[in-house]
């Protein structure tokens, strides 16, 4: 069975980028020092003209249908600059637009210095959004100084989870301790799903 066939529209076209461009089978030394049999680089894929535009898509459809809409998505550079770019710009082509946010890894030394880029304003809602959850490090760095800003965090979302090092729960306990609730948590894809497509699908 071809795993695609479950999954038509965009959400199955980016699957099968993922698999075709971002996904590598082998050993290798992740960012946190663990060591993975597979390798995935989103940038490949978020960063391709179709792989951009499947990737608003599917991201502006799973905002677009949260239980209160958004006003500004945004995540820390630069895995999530290509995603946020993405849906700001599909959102324009069906209002309400959903503007645009980065979160720089360390203040300005110079001009403003704005640790956050984009024109938000305190009390908006927003959403968090990053390419790849392993340890969740980099989306709890965005979600801090997204709270810091006084913004209302919606959802917290990735591209992919990698489903191993605990950055589900990494979140959870962040906004159990700060929030005293679960953290609204979503991953497009599993890294699972993805490998398993690539195998049933050889090139």
């Amino acid at each position: 069975m071809n795993p695609s066939a479950s999954l038509p529209g965009p959400r199955g076209k980016l699957l099968e980028l993922l698999a075709r461009r971002s996904f590598r089978l082998g050993t290798f030394k992740l960012a946190s020092g663990a060591i993975s049999s597979y390798y995935l680089d989103c940038r490949l894929t978020t960063l391709d003209a179709f792989g951009g535009w499947l990737t608003g898509q599917v991201f502006l459809d799973y905002l677009r249908h949260l239980p209160q809409a958004v006003e500004a998505v945004g995540g820390l550079t630069l895995g999530a600059d290509p995603i946020v770019t993405s849906i700001a710009v599909l959102s324009a082509q069906s209002p309400p637009p959903i503007n645009g946010f980065l979160v720089r890894k360390a203040e300005k030394a110079h001009g403003t210095g704005r640790l956050i880029e984009g024109g938000i304003l305190p009390g908006q809602r927003v959403a968090i959004v990053e390419d790849v959850c392993t340890t969740a490090a980099s989306a709890l760095q965005a979600v801090e100084a997204a709270a810091a800003a006084d913004l209302e965090i919606a959802a917290v979302l990735c591209l992919v989870e990698r489903e191993e090092a605990g950055g589900r729960a990494n979140l959870d306990r962040f906004w159990r301790e700060r929030w005293q609730r679960d953290c609204p948590f979503s991953a497009i894809f599993q890294a699972g799903e993805i490998r398993r497509w690539l195998e049933q699908n050889p090139a």
